[in-house]
């Protein structure tokens, strides 16, 4: 009899893990067909799918196979046993059966309700992925590859405008979102749908700032495609990536804002405790980010770029890091890594080696490429896989309501704000566009499926789910009739130069400039010599510090827009004013401009030549070409 038990245990040790070989061979299976796809699409220019489109329906097939067409369930595995000795589910449970005692791990509650047919099924247990593979594995590539692929000069220029899209019009979103659904809840309380203590106006707000989370990676794949107006793309993407993180943030803030008596009561206290802890979280995990990415530097006082695949190597792990660290903290690791990617993509850039520019590059597109698809094909699979979907109608017509409204809240009132005090206004057609492209992805899918113990967890998960089908689908498919319709440019920039500089500079002039003179040669091996810059009693400690190589340095293109300058900038932008500029002045900025592609390559170091122009009082520069 002890012989079976064992052969039995061993029998269903080896099913466990071949149903894990199984469950990554659909994965590789559809990640296959997916790159096929993408290379079909790519050869025939099509662009009414994207590529995350194809990988949601490749998904959604073999979730619809491995629903119906794996064998019955196992009843036994299926069945609840009622413990009533047990107070409460203890993280570990050991078991007695007939003197052999088994231990089991607590995995997830789940509702009476979602006790059902399938519940046993043990291939799709397998294929429901734990909500801390997104956040610990799948989500830190994609944001880290956001902000290391940052354009920081045509990001910059915009700051102003992408920061208010991203911090207010957030928080815009995600309380339009809130109320309108209450109003839907208390309807479906109304009709009896829904009992009034199942569903609170936080949970509303809650689900508020999950849908907030934008995600218009098939639009901007699409803006890439075609050179679509740099002003535009730049406005998206810029939105987008800090959207991301601020959406992840809000949404636990709230969820940890609790009144002392009545749910659906206004706390001041509980509000401004979230608010406080808002802030604190995103200002700590954007310091624990930066501070790993400064910490990098040191490779530059090592000669570690003589071993490149070394060099790589802690690249990664202090980039990782920065992610594991902020979550040990308490912090929020997603806004961590994706801070130490714009901080990593500033300074330690410069001192890699050629060999290690390239790969890590590489590494991070291609690790970002493979993620996202991986997230997609998931979401396909989970509208079959996942076992506790909860389809409520009235819940979801107001959800595609609310998320339609809240779009339109945030982006014309703003824009018509920014418009006040912006020279290059943001035009009507690129508001359109910019309403047009809220799509919802991968961050509100990850959000939505962190959580989903409660009833009404559930049922946000699921109608977050098909609004997430239902953008990328539906307005991906349409960005380039869109596109057309709107009669948007498909050519890079026309701005004038001039007249960005003189926008971006009021912001940026005092940091650039103590950026140049002071981080950039602590941190790095360009910049000016810190003799120059420090007074005479410091040169010990500068000439410890600066590199030997910045004394040849030449400036780079982004350093002569915003800081080369620096101290003339005043004086020079006074004189631009009232000094017209000629026509062909104008022309040559523009196809200059237009040279750089900012949308190809991922630093925005690709080849290109740009000619800078020259103010009254100082000769022309020569053109700077920048290669890699």
């Amino acid at each position: 009899m002890e012989k079976l038990k064992k052969y039995v245990s061993v029998k269903d040790e080896d099913q466990f893990y071949h149903q894990g070989a199984v469950e990554l061979l659909v994965f590789n299976f559809l990640l296959i067909l997916t790159i096929l796809t993408i290379w079909l699409f790519k050869n025939h220019r099509f662009r009414f799918l994207h590529e995350t489109g194809g990988a949601m329906l490749y998904g959604l097939v073999m979730g619809l196979i491995i629903r119906y067409a794996t064998k019955a369930p196992d009843v036994e595995s299926g069945t609840v046993y009622e413990c009533e000795k047990l107070k409460s589910g203890p993280p570990t449970l050991l078991i007695n059966i007939t003197n052999q005692v088994y231990e089991y791990q607590y995995k997830r509650e789940i509702s009476h309700h979602n006790v059902n047919g399938h519940q046993g099924n043990a291939m799709l247990q397998k294929m429901t992925f734990d909500p801390s593979i997104f956040f610990n594995i799948l989500l830190p590539p994609i944001i880290f590859h956001a902000g290391y692929s940052l354009k920081k000069r045509h990001f910059f220029r915009n700051l102003g405008s992408i920061l208010t899209y991203a911090f207010l019009g957030t928080a815009i979103s995600c309380i339009v979102i809130g109320l309108i659904m209450y109003g839907f809840v208390k309807a479906m309380v109304h009709i009896g749908q829904l009992k009034g203590w199942e569903f609170h106006f936080t949970d509303c707000l809650f689900f508020g700032s999950v849908m907030s989370a934008t995600d218009p990676v098939t639009v901007l794949a699409i803006f890439h495609e075609l050179h679509v107006d740099t002003d535009l793309y730049t406005l998206l993407f810029g939105e987008s990536v800090l959207n991301d993180a601020v959406a992840i943030v809000l949404t636990y803030s709230i969820s940890i804002y609790s009144p002392k008596e009545n749910p659906n009561a206004f706390d001041a206290a509980a509000f401004f405790q979230s608010v406080g802890n808002f802030l604190g979280i995103f200002a700590g995990s954007f310091a624990m980010g930066s501070s790993y990415a400064v910490v990098t530097h040191l490779t530059k006082f090592t000669k570690l770029r003589e071993f490149p695949m070394l060099e790589t190597g802690l690249f990664f792990l202090l980039s990782w890091s920065a992610f594991l660290s902020a979550e040990a903290a308490g912090l929020t690791g997603i806004v961590a890594v994706l801070f130490c990617g714009v901080t990593q993509a500033h300074y330690t850039y410069n001192n890699l080696s050629p060999d290690s520019k390239m790969r890590t590059k590489q590494l991070f597109e291609f690790m970002n490429f493979l993620a996202e698809n991986v997230i997609f094909c998931y979401m396909g699979l989970a509208l079959f896989t996942f076992q506790n979907h909860l389809f409520n109608p009235l819940f979801i017509f107001g959800a595609f309501v609310a998320v339609f409204v809240a779009r339109a809240c945030n982006i014309y009132p703003l824009s018509f704000l920014l418009n006040l005090g912006r020279k290059q206004k943001i035009p009507r057609n690129f508001q359109h566009m910019m309403m047009f492209s809220g799509l919802r992805g991968a961050i509100a899918f990850a959000l939505a499926i962190r959580d989903t113990e409660s009833q009404p967890k559930q049922m946000m998960f699921t109608t977050a789910l098909l609004i997430v089908f239902f953008t990328v689908w539906v307005f991906g498919g349409g960005t380039t009739p869109m596109l057309t319709w709107l009669q948007i440019r498909l050519s890079a920039s026309n701005l004038d130069k001039n007249t960005t500089k003189a926008e971006s500079a009021w912001l940026f002039r005092i940091w650039y400039g103590f950026d140049h003179k002071y981080l950039k040669p602590i941190l790095t091996h360009t910049g000016p010599p810190l003799t120059t810059t420090l007074p005479a009693w410091c040169n010990p400690v500068a000439k410890l510090l600066t590199s030997p190589s910045a004394y040849g340095d030449q400036p780079k293109d982004d350093d002569t827009d915003y800081i080369i300058d620096n101290d003339e900038l005043t004086e020079n932008y006074e004189s631009s004013a009232h000094i017209p500029v000629p026509a062909q002045d104008r022309t040559g900025s523009t196809q200059a401009t237009g040279k750089e592609d900012i949308h190809e390559g991922d630093l925005g170091l690709g080849g290109y030549k740009l000619q800078l122009e020259h103010t009254a009082g100082q000769p022309q520069m020569n053109s700077l070409a920048q290669t890699v």
